[in-house]
């Protein structure tokens, strides 16, 4: 289950972007979901009966697309909107991704680029340009199917969806889980657009960005980075994309795949090393 506060001001897109976000907790494990409730808190007072239908509409929509039954939900009376979803899905237990089986040699593959958080927070002080918003919101709509694909394919060691936590954090988590370290080459992983570094440099970084990267100082080990990539390396997510483990001799037919079925990018950003120790170095 995952619901949140809206990130965007179009009611539709806001519930896409929370249905797609919930929905991904499924697919980043390797599985497909089967029926799905709505859970909503909304001002009723204060907010349009048409304007919460809009949300609602949103979520379905991509509820339909992922091909999943909304069988319901509940919603209470709340100062601030809140919308999500909690979903049921199916996996084999031979196909499923956790992020305990990474091996060292593994590469790491993301499937979206990073600054959802930075955009989101533009956007609510009005400093987003369209073109970087737009970009941002189709990203964030997109479903993670692409985790059930490569799954089912049996491509994919380790894997998991990024978001809270940023890049950096749920990278920690697969290296304390599967007992490894990691190495990103932060040249290589992708900003939704040049425009993000221009809203860091600006001020608009998320608090919650700003905490993961304090906590990223712990177990991160950074070698000429630039301020604002690690950042980026660190921005909580909204709605993001994968992290997949993926051994060198898949990386060829997962990136295929990605590209075969429209993946917001396709690109590998380092490789699972050998260690004692969960750390992370990005140079």
């Amino acid at each position: 289950m995952d619901f949140f506060t809206p990130v965007v001001d179009d009611p539709y897109a806001y519930g896409q972007i929370a249905a797609a976000n919930a929905l991904s907790d499924v697919y980043a494990m390797g599985g497909r979901p089967l029926t799905a409730l709505n859970v909503a808190a909304f001002p009723m007072d204060d907010l349009p009966p048409k304007v919460i239908a809009r949300i609602l509409k949103g979520g379905g929509a991509k509820v339909r697309e992922a091909g999943c039954s909304l069988v319901g939900g509940h919603t209470v009376r709340n100062p601030e909107p809140l919308y999500g979803l909690s979903v049921t899905g199916i996996v084999s237990p031979r196909r499923m991704i956790t992020n305990a089986n990474a091996r060292p040699g593994d590469a790491l593959i993301l499937t979206k680029p990073l600054g959802t958080g930075i955009v989101a927070t533009a956007i609510k002080r009005d400093k987003a340009p369209r073109a970087l918003a737009a970009r941002a919101v189709r990203g964030m709509k997109q479903l993670n199917t692409i985790g059930a694909l490569v799954a089912e394919a049996g491509l994919v060691r380790a894997g998991t969806d990024v978001t809270g936590f940023g890049l950096l954090g749920h990278l920690i988590h697969i290296c304390r889980s599967s007992k490894v370290a990691a190495v990103i080459h932060s040249d290589h992983v992708p900003a939704i657009g040049p425009g993000v570094f221009d809203l860091i440099a600006g001020g608009c970084v998320p608090g919650g960005s700003r905490d993961n990267l304090e906590s990223a100082a712990r177990y991160t080990t950074f070698q000429d980075v630039a301020e604002e990539r690690k950042i980026l390396l660190a921005d909580a997510q909204t709605s993001g994309g994968l992290l997949l483990c993926v051994p060198r001799r898949h990386v060829d037919a997962v990136l295929r795949i990605l590209e075969e079925n429209n993946a917001a990018c396709a690109v590998p950003i380092g490789e699972i090393l050998a260690s004692r120790h969960p750390r992370i170095r990005v140079s």
